[in-house]
């Protein structure tokens, strides 16, 4: 996400670095930059256009200007101002209602509404200890109400069975009548989308929330929509009044604007971003951790958050136990593989590490492919437990058995072992460095398969 904008971003700074002092002209000449960076990425025309005017002062200002170190105070004014773009403080979700708190999930079809409510819906009860409910009120799109009701089985909350025949507003005061029977603290309610806007779906959401009264009522909306992103935003807003948004495909292409100018459009505040397929595969929205992201300074703490979402703690002892002693096995490798999945792939944690835009550079544009894991995962999981413990056993005619059982090739079993051996030194190399000096760049690249 937000990849195109980044790399613009981060050239452009690094010719401001090598300039030692900025003049006003030097000042315009990177607004331009700037804007046509912004407008690349998708961002609305007026949204830019108001960004750009409200950076210019501060930028040809004497804090700029008479700064020992111009380029730094650009970075830093651009920074702050991101994170004003983005929403400035941290929005969080507000449940404070008679129970059960009810809140709204709407949005246009294809958005992600039904997943992304079951992940919120699990974030809800594990993070904030609360029983949580879902219901369907979309009878319109096939099997609606079934997809939800099995993406909260997934998730580990109750949805409301569905009678076949009822109308939202049926269904929306059985939900109510059901949650407070059951003790719930919060109701969630899916709404039915549309593949455009429309009046009859404006109608039915203003019913809806006549009825429910929500405390939070959350625009769904993929991030990657492009310039349509304002239009949508505002509209929803105008008719029944969102308190907050929800952006998902937030791990997709480089562009991601719509997370730039749907807050600027209605004045509400991003909540939450959908990074992955997966129901655990939802983050808080902070902007100024995003802000550090798109200028590359990564986002260390988020990632440590992801980490100890995804890694058990006597799980993360073992494996530092075995790496300070230099031991490393193929069960090792898995463990890493599924771990690096969970924190939303070995891209998603890229993405948060300082620096990592210009190591990608390094790697001379090779791409991560995610699916990769997986048949390495297979591959791992068809040898015995001794060649996984002891992988000097792999010889010719074990790797292709292995390979027939995992559906790969043997060219694919002989790549996994070579990943196995640079990783296995690397290991050794922290027994002997420490962490600090095996986890260089250099180091970093060959962990992922870089020369």
């Amino acid at each position: 996400m937000f990849e195109t904008f980044s790399k613009k971003l981060g050239k452009l700074f690094d010719d401001l670095r090598g300039r030692g002092s900025l003049s006003e002209a030097d000042v315009d000449a990177a607004l331009r930059e700037i804007r046509l960076a912004l407008l690349e990425a998708d961002v609305a025309l007026p949204v830019a256009k108001a960004w750009i005017a409200d950076l210019k002062p501060k930028l040809i200002g004497q804090a700029v200007t008479q700064s020992i170190n111009p380029a730094q105070m650009v970075i830093k004014l651009v920074h702050d101002a991101l994170v004003e773009l983005l929403g400035g403080a941290l929005a969080p979700l507000n449940l404070s209602a008679q129970p059960p708190a009810v809140i709204l999930m709407c949005g246009l079809q294809g958005s992600g509404k039904t997943t992304s409510t079951a992940k919120l819906a699990k974030r809800i009860a594990g993070t904030m200890n609360k029983r949580v409910m879902v219901a369907s009120l979309d009878v319109y799109r096939p099997a609606a109400q079934e997809q939800l009701a099995v993406v909260a089985s997934a998730a580990g909350v109750e949805s409301l069975e569905i009678i076949a025949g009822q109308m939202p507003r049926e269904i929306t005061q059985r939900a109510l009548r059901e949650a407070s029977l059951r003790g719930m603290d919060v109701l969630m309610l899916d709404t039915a989308g549309r593949l455009h806007l429309d009046e009859a779906l404006m109608q039915e959401l203003k019913e809806v929330k006549a009825l429910a009264n929500p405390i939070e009522s959350l625009l769904v909306a993929d991030a990657l929509t492009g310039q349509d992103a304002v239009n949508i935003a505002r509209n929803f807003h105008e008719a029944i009044g969102i308190t907050g948004l929800m952006l998902t495909r937030m791990d997709g292409d480089g562009r991601g604007g719509a997370a730039l100018s749907m807050h600027r459009v209605t004045g509400q505040p991003v909540k939450f971003i959908g990074v992955g397929e997966g129901v655990d595969a939802i983050e808080v929205f902070d902007p100024s951790r995003m802000a550090s992201r798109i200028l590359d300074m990564g986002d260390i703490v988020s990632l440590v958050e992801r980490a100890q979402e995804a890694v058990k703690e006597e799980d993360a002892q073992r494996m530092a136990e075995r790496m300070q002693q230099g031991k490393f096995d193929m069960n090792d490798m898995l463990s890493h593989m599924q771990q690096i999945k969970k924190m939303g792939g070995l891209g998603g944690v890229m993405g948060m590490m300082p620096g990592m835009g210009k190591i990608k550079e390094m790697m001379q544009g090779k791409e991560i492919d995610e699916s990769v894991v997986r048949h390495q995962e297979a591959i791992i999981l068809s040898m015995t437990k001794a060649e996984r413990a002891s992988p000097t056993l792999l010889n010719a005619s074990r790797r292709r058995r292995i390979a027939s059982g995992s559906g790969t090739s043997v060219q694919q079993v002989n790549q996994l072992v070579k990943q196995y051996q640079q990783m296995e030194t690397m290991m050794k190399q922290i027994k002997k460095m420490g962490m600090k000096g095996a986890m260089n760049p250099a180091g970093l690249m060959r962990m992922l398969g870089g020369r």
